[in-house]
């Protein structure tokens, strides 16, 4: 294929790939206060996930999502916040629209911290409405449950950002700088005890006091230096996505469907029952 990347290819690329199968891969991202990296960086360390889980299950990618629930971090003045109810109701609609085009496999994933907080409730109002199970996949999550031996330390979540922007072709979009390499607590840990409270940003609603707070990131003085990050990053998201398996992870969906059409015969009054 010439690109996996919707918004890249002709109308006729896409409905020649619909014509033999269905999967599109949804990176939902951010446009926040991210220490010394570019405020897309989440975006795009998402998308360069999703471009290698589309070449691993031969799915699509629909990018040009960064406008949602920000957070914290909403303290950043480059930081652009968009409330949590909006951000289900928009993609509720895009999910909509891609079902009636014929992706019945959507897989969205995320690499912000508070993402599932739209994404999850979306995907389950989804399924009642439509009785299509569509699937979440926090990469937060992900990287704890496949990282080992790989993802090593916070070092190695840099590492994979550098690697990102240069699976996307943006590798000089990441400043050389070594500005913002901090190791102070955060202006708010007085508070841990209740963000531990809730799954991730879930608990508590706060912003961050100080820049600082939100991603110190290492050193990154010369344009070798970078090479070497996005080198051990691009290894990384390599080795991450082989271990998700993604043709079992499509291959779960389409069997979860057919599990829930058993359950609606059986179950006439759940909620799908009648799509």
């Amino acid at each position: 294929m010439r690109t996996r990347i919707i918004p890249k290819m002709l109308n006729d690329e896409v409905e020649a790939y619909l014509s033999r199968n269905d999967i599109v891969i949804v990176p939902v991202g951010t446009v926040e206060m991210h220490g010394g990296f570019p405020l897309d960086s989440e975006m795009v360390m998402s998308e360069a996930f999703a471009l290698e889980m589309a070449e691993a299950c031969d799915g699509l990618v629909l990018t040009g999502l960064p406008y949602f629930y920000a957070g914290a971090t909403a303290s950043g003045r480059g930081t652009v916040q968009v409330s949590i109810q909006e951000g289900i109701h928009y993609l509720h609609a895009i999910a909509k629209s891609l079902l009636r085009q014929g992706f019945k496999r959507q897989i969205y994933i995320s690499a912000h911290g508070p993402a599932h907080m739209t994404v999850s409730p979306m995907v389950r109002d989804f399924m009642d409405e439509t009785g299509v199970p569509i699937l979440y996949m926090d990469m937060i999550m992900t990287l704890s449950k496949h990282g080992e031996g790989v993802f090593k330390s916070l070092d190695s979540f840099h590492a994979i950002t550098v690697g990102a922007y240069d699976r996307m072709g943006r590798l000089e979009d990441v400043p050389l700088t070594d500005a913002y390499e901090h190791r102070e607590a955060q202006t708010c840990a007085k508070f841990d005890d209740l963000f531990s409270l809730a799954y991730q940003s879930g608990s508590v609603g706060y912003c961050f006091g100080d820049p600082k707070d939100h991603m110190s990131t290492p050193a990154i003085p010369t344009v070798e230096r970078r090479a070497e990050l996005a080198e051990e990053g691009k290894h990384i998201i390599t080795a991450l996505v082989e271990r998700m398996n993604m043709p079992q992870v499509v291959q779960q969906l389409r069997e979860l469907e057919a599990y829930n059409r058993e359950v609606a015969q059986r179950c006439p009054w759940v909620p799908f029952a009648q799509q």
